[in-house]
Parts: structure tokens; C-alpha cells; sequence
């Protein structure tokens, strides 16, 4: 039941993370409901690395109150265009020296005033320019939810071919060991030559300081890995042999078109240029007049300088203005602040045509990388066949003394070589495909989970080392 639970709220994680309409503030609430999913505080399943990075990612929280602090400028631009109304009282305790003597006397003067712009081109520019840059903010906010997603997966992989390796140089040490006792038996009977053993003993030291080093790359890996999720790495999921593997149907120029609409970062670089070109329209407005609405009531007892109504009347007074304001000069600040501006949006657009160069070339080069995948993960596992049925052979041929001691180690080591490269072909075969559907703005939950489904649990189905 906990396992579902998990997976349903994955799946709205990252529905909610791929929806341009969605409100960032809906993850809060869905983080809260996972938060008893892990409470040992270690991750197995890609999914739990997924929704502890989700929480645990401080890149995530930053783009997210930058998504707020958005959203907040948006209403108070919206604000500034609504009725103001404001009120004031002023109770006064007076003394008036006059030539009967001193009088003492208190006054009183409320107030009450509604303003409301009728037109003020800067202000409608700086409302529309809000929304475009929460919109933009937004962008960015699911672009760092993406690149998140993908570099925890990068991450899991990177541990996976890590252990996996590991496990294979398990197996060289274990058949290179078999292979220098065999050679220590003959020498004892002097059936094999003194450098047939030195030869064997600096194999198998080759191969310890091999697993060595592949002991201290897991353990940098795994602390990449808990240091972008904070879960300690556990008995990862490994990736199944006989997984189905998505091909690709569409043609490289669909992917293309879709990224440079779909993409995050084009997409935020869009609304911000946009936004530099309201900016523009609104440094403009500021040639234009601007109209409001005033509308007052005062009651008063008292009138200039607090001097007292005769026989304490008190006046009310309703007011009705149209303040209309003509700007005339201003020394030429709006011309450079219009120019500025202008400047501005060209950076912004440049950046945007930089982004989708750098975009379209990176999907095309990834898009290759995974259509040739297959091939390579085929290619890769025939030169394991091959290799493997070579060190049958030479292990046979040693026996018979056909074959020298080198060649069965070469042999071995050219097997396990194999099997590491088949490992790293397919975990780079994965990855490119997640790579492109960030890159290409694909990167939903659909996704995510079919790949999640293919990592087994069963060590004994782990890939064949």
C-alpha cells in the first residue's frame, strides 16, 4: 500500500512539475504527504531518489521563492492600478493668543480621499511586464525541476555502472586468482617457467589495484548521489537485462521543433523577452499624460492654521477632481532610460537565439546517440559472447599447453573488459534518453516511471557480470 502511495504521489509531482498552469505552491502540500515515505533515510528505487531530491534540493527552493517573490511584484503592480483610498484624522488640542486674551480650544479635521488612475501608460506596462516575468520566473522554476530530475537519475546510473563494474572486477580477481594457482601448482612441478608466475602474480596485483580504484569511484559516486537527494544509498535497483528499452519513432527535426517550443530555458528566455519589450513601451509611457480620479470628503472644525470656525461650525466639504498630468521635460532622462531599455531586449533576444542554437544542436547530437544505442548495447554484447567463449577456450587450451599463461590472462581480462563496456553502453544508453527529453522539454511522469520500471530488485537478476 505504501508503495502505491509512493507512486501515485510521485506521479502528480511531476505532472504538477510539467503543467504550465500549475502553481508551485501545489508541491508544498504534496511534499508534506511524502514525507513519511523514507523515514529511514535511505533511498533503493530511482522514485525514492526522485521525491527525496524534490524536497531536499536547495537550486529547487531558491527557483521556487523566486516564483514567489514573482507572484508577490505581480499583485502589487496590479494593486497600483486599483481604487486607493485613504483616511486621516487630526484631533488638535489649540491655544490662539488674540487681543481678548488667550483661548483654548479643540479641533478636529477627518478626512477621507478614493483616487483611481484612468490612464497611466507606465503603470499598464509595468502590470503587463509582471506577468510575463512571473510567467518567466515559472519557466525557470520547471526548468530547474527538470535538470534535477535528470541529474538524480545521471546520479543513480552512475552508482549502478559503479557497483556493476565493481561486481565485474569481483569476477576477473576470482578468475585470476584461479589462474595463479593453477600456475603455482605447475611450478611446484615444475611445469611451468618462473616468468609464467611473476607474469600471473603482477596480473592479479593489476586487477587489486584495479577494484581498488573502482571502490573509491563508488564511494564518490554514491556521495554525489546523497549529497543532491540527502538519502544514504542503499541496495540500488539495477538495471534489467532484457529491458525494453523506448526506441524512437519520430525523425530528428520533430524533436528539434518541439524542443524550441517546449524547451524551459527557451521558454523563460521568451517571456523575458517579452518582458524587455513592455519595458521599452513603458519607458515610452513616460512622454505620455496620465489622468486620475479624485474623489474627497473632509469634515473640519477648524480652518487655516488651526484657527476656530466662528461659533464652532463644522464644515463638510465633498470634492471631485480630475488631476490630469502633462510631463513637459525632464532633462532627457526618458530618452536614455527608453534607450537603455532598447539595449536590453537585444541582449535578451540574442540570448535567446543562443539558446536555441545551443538547444537544436545538443538535441540532434543526443537524438543520434540514442538511435545508434541499440546498436552499440547489440555490438557490445556480441564482443561479451565472443570474448567470453575466447577464455573458455584458452582456460581449455592451457590445460593442454596450446596456449601460454599470458594469453589465458589476456583472455580474462579482455572478457571482463567487455562485460564493464557493455555495462556503460547501456547505462549511457538510458541517460541519453533522459537527456533528450529534458533537453526536448519531454521530461514527464510518464516517462520517468516507464523508466523506474525497468530497474529490478532480484540481485540474482541483476546483468550477467
Amino acid at each position: 500500500m505504501l508503495r502505491l502511495k509512493s507512486k501515485l504521489v510521485f506521479c502528480l509531482f511531476v505532472l504538477l512539475a510539467t503543467s504550465a498552469v500549475s502553481n508551485a505552491a501545489d508541491l508544498e502540500s504534496l511534499l508534506a504527504t511524502s514525507n513519511d515515505h523514507n523515514s529511514e533515510n535511505i533511498g533503493i528505487s530511482l522514485e525514492d531518489f526522485f521525491i527525496a531530491a524534490l524536497e531536499f534540493s536547495l537550486d529547487l527552493k531558491i527557483a521556487k521563492e523566486e516564483l514567489n517573490a514573482s507572484s508577490a511584484r505581480k499583485r502589487i503592480a496590479i494593486a497600483q492600478l486599483m481604487p486607493q483610498i485613504n483616511a486621516n484624522a487630526e484631533p488638535s488640542n489649540n491655544r490662539s493668543d488674540s487681543g481678548d486674551g488667550p483661548e483654548i480650544y479643540g479641533g478636529k479635521r477627518y478626512s477621507a480621499q478614493l483616487s483611481q488612475i484612468l490612464f497611466n501608460w507606465p503603470a499598464f506596462a509595468a502590470r503587463n511586464q509582471a506577468y510575463l516575468i512571473e510567467d518567466q520566473l515559472e519557466a525557470e522554476y520547471y526548468g530547474a525541476l527538470s535538470r534535477l530530475l535528470a541529474d538524480v537519475a545521471s546520479r543513480y546510473f552512475d552508482v549502478l555502472l559503479a557497483e556493476d563494474s565493481l561486481t565485474s572486477m569481483e569476477t576477473e580477481l576470482v578468475a585470476v586468482t584461479s589462474q595463479l594457482s593453477q600456475i603455482q601448482s605447475l611450478f611446484a612441478l615444475q611445469l611451468a617457467q618462473i616468468t609464467d608466475l611473476y607474469k600471473a602474480q603482477a596480473a592479479l596485483a593489476a586487477v587489486e589495484v584495479q577494484q581498488n580504484q573502482l571502490e573509491v569511484e563508488l564511494a564518490v559516486k554514491e556521495g554525489a548521489l546523497r549529497a543532491i537527494s540527502g538519502l544514504n544509498v542503499g541496495s540500488l535497483n539495477s538495471l534489467s537485462a532484457t529491458a525494453n528499452i523506448t526506441e524512437l519513432s519520430e525523425d530528428v527535426e520533430q524533436w528539434v521543433e518541439q524542443a524550441l517550443v517546449e524547451n524551459h530555458t527557451i521558454r523563460s528566455l521568451e517571456f523575458a523577452l517579452s518582458a524587455a519589450e513592455t519595458e521599452i513601451s513603458e519607458r515610452r509611457g513616460a512622454y505620455m499624460p496620465s489622468a486620475s480620479l479624485i474623489l474627497q470628503q473632509q469634515e473640519s472644525n477648524t480652518g487655516f492654521n488651526n484657527s476656530l470656525n466662528p461659533n464652532n461650525a463644522t464644515n463638510n466639504n465633498r470634492d471631485r477632481a480630475l488631476n490630469v498630468n502633462i510631463p513637459l521635460y525632464a532633462g532627457g532622462s526618458n530618452k536614455a532610460m527608453v534607450s537603455e531599455a532598447s539595449s536590453q531586449r537585444n541582449i535578451v533576444e540574442n540570448e535567446l537565439f543562443q539558446a536555441q542554437n545551443e538547444v537544436s544542436g545538443l538535441v540532434r547530437t543526443t537524438y543520434q546517440q540514442v538511435k545508434i544505442g541499440k546498436v552499440r548495447t547489440e555490438a557490445a554484447q556480441k564482443l561479451v559472447d565472443s570474448t567470453t567463449l575466447s577464455t573458455v577456450a584458452m582456460q581449455r587450451g592451457f590445460e593442454l599447453s596450446a596456449v601460454t599463461n599470458v594469453d589465458v590472462l589476456n583472455a580474462i581480462q579482455s572478457q571482463s573488459q567487455a562485460k564493464r563496456d557493455l555495462l556503460q553502453v547501456r547505462y549511457e544508453h538510458v541517460m541519453n534518453l533522459i537527456f533528450l527529453y529534458r533537453d526536448s522539454g519531454r521530461l514527464t511522469a510518464e516517462e520517468l516511471l516507464e523508466i523506474d520500471s525497468w530497474l529490478i530488485t532480484l540481485s540474482d537478476e541483476r546483468i550477467s557480470q
